[in-house]
């Protein structure tokens, strides 16, 4: 399997099998790990063909040193790919190929959803995601595109972006794969220590605890719960523990019926940025 390295070829390649086929993308940093492969599986089943994207975006990086430490190992992800389905196109553009002569995101009106969480502690992170995204969709023209809900406030932003950009395309969420002992799957989890990832299911364990909790006390109650068990466990450092609601990502003040709502929390592990995130209800 060879990958696609321009937009040029990309685009001929397209042309030249599009007959009206049903077209499914699946955008990814590379580092494939199990949960991209789920996302990869559910595109293949319910497209005629699929694109998977493998660029590790610069501008949604506020911090060089992590996007230097980024993993990164295409022949690998190639072979996932392939033992999947070898007639997927991938598509692996350099910086150079996707940003020409300015490495610059555009700015978009998020309407409030990339304020908070990650975007109160990631500068400018969802204008970079945003401008890829658009780019991708604007360049493969997919009719499905796939996301995976452990970054659910990315996937909320994507279909805003979707709605302020009039794209045609349907944004297919996929529920959150997660190893053995619970942490959920991420790229990152490849720079812990065998031990770290171990004991890092405690974040996924203490979200469950903190959905039980939900069904009787205040937010305020479970938010001081969490991060007093994260005082008391000490390996890790929590950036942030919110419970917003699902549509707007406003944290929550005050429960309302019929509303849904979700915890998401970002904690450093040995210097590595996980996050995760459950529903309430």
């Amino acid at each position: 399997m060879l990958p696609i390295k321009t937009k040029n070829e990309l685009d001929k390649l397209l042309k030249s099998k599009s007959n009206s086929k049903v077209l499914g993308l699946v955008p990814t940093m590379g580092a494939l790990h199990k949960g991209h492969l789920e996302l990869v599986k559910k595109a293949v089943q319910e497209n005629d063909l699929v694109v998977v994207s493998i660029f590790v975006n610069p501008t949604q990086f506020d911090n060089p040193e992590d996007l230097k430490k980024y993993p990164r190992d295409l022949s690998k992800d190639l072979a996932l790919i392939e033992s999947i389905d070898s007639d997927i196109l991938v598509f692996a553009p350099s910086v150079s190929e996707i940003y020409e002569h300015s490495v610059h995101s555009k700015t978009y009106d998020f309407q409030g959803l990339d304020n908070v969480m990650e975007g109160e502690f990631r500068d400018d992170h969802f204008n970079g995601v945003g401008t890829i995204v658009e780019q991708l969709f604007k360049l493969i023209k997919p009719d499905n595109a796939y996301f995976g809900e452990k970054d659910f406030q990315q996937l909320r932003i994507i279909k805003k972006l979707v709605e302020i950009q009039k794209i045609p395309v349907n944004i297919i969420p996929c529920p959150i794969i997660r190893e053995a002992h619970g942490l959920a799957m991420s790229s990152r989890n490849e720079r812990l220590s065998e031990k770290m990832r171990l004991k890092a299911g405690f974040i996924f364990k203490t979200l469950q605890s903190a959905k039980e909790k939900f069904g009787t006390k205040s937010a305020l109650k479970v938010k001081e719960w969490v991060k007093n068990q994260f005082l008391k466990e000490g390996d890790f450092e929590v950036e942030y523990f919110e419970i917003a609601d699902v549509e707007t990502l406003s944290p929550l003040k005050r429960k309302v019926k019929n509303k849904k709502y979700r915890a998401f929390i970002a904690v450093y592990a040995e210097d590595v940025r996980l996050i995760d995130n459950i529903a309430l209800n």
